[in-house]
């Protein structure tokens, strides 16, 4: 499978990375508020795809993760607190985002698109997620062609860029 090799680093250059990518394509903006709090963005974070088994990291003794709180359903009306499996990565010297990685998915990495050095591709359309949790003050500039989505879209990363024609094979 052929891919493009990203490069990428955190804000201080403590922390730099390399992951192929078959999904290029900056187009979900997440609203979320773990995105939102975490991304210091304009109220969303964008995250792309790579291939975690090409993952190759300098400085990556100033790498730290972080787990979300999540809420979830305990059954009887209420919620309990759970903690993601997914984390996310970050320089531990100046804070910036890197990528996100989950267990559930190893074979997959989520570079921050804001990581990334390598010039990427626009795309023309974007999926705008997680609207049920956008803080109020941030606005929605949909286009005429994106989609929105209370949680999450019914393409996955993959499905989005093969679609579309996107897709690096």
């Amino acid at each position: 499978m052929a891919s493009i090799k990203l490069e990428g680093s955190c804000r201080c250059g403590a922390v730099s990375f390399k992951v192929d990518s078959n999904t290029p394509y900056p187009y979900q903006l997440c609203y979320c508020t773990i995105c939102c709090k975490t991304s210091s963005g304009g109220g969303y974070a964008i995250n792309i795809m790579g291939l975690n088994a090409t993952l190759e990291v300098a400085g990556a003794d100033h790498l730290a993760q972080w787990r979300a709180q999540l809420e979830t359903p305990d059954g009887s009306g209420g919620v309990k607190l759970e903690t993601s499996p997914g984390a996310r990565h970050f320089c531990d010297r100046c804070g910036a985002m890197l990528w996100v990685s989950d267990p559930r998915w190893p074979q997959w990495v989520w570079p921050f698109a804001s990581a990334i050095d390598t010039e990427l591709p626009s795309a023309s359309e974007k999926v705008h997620l997680m609207l049920k949790y956008k803080a109020a003050w941030v606005p929605v500039n949909a286009g005429p062609n994106d989609q929105c989505f209370e949680e999450y879209p019914t393409e996955s990363i993959e499905e989005w860029h093969r679609k579309r024609g996107l897709f690096i094979e």
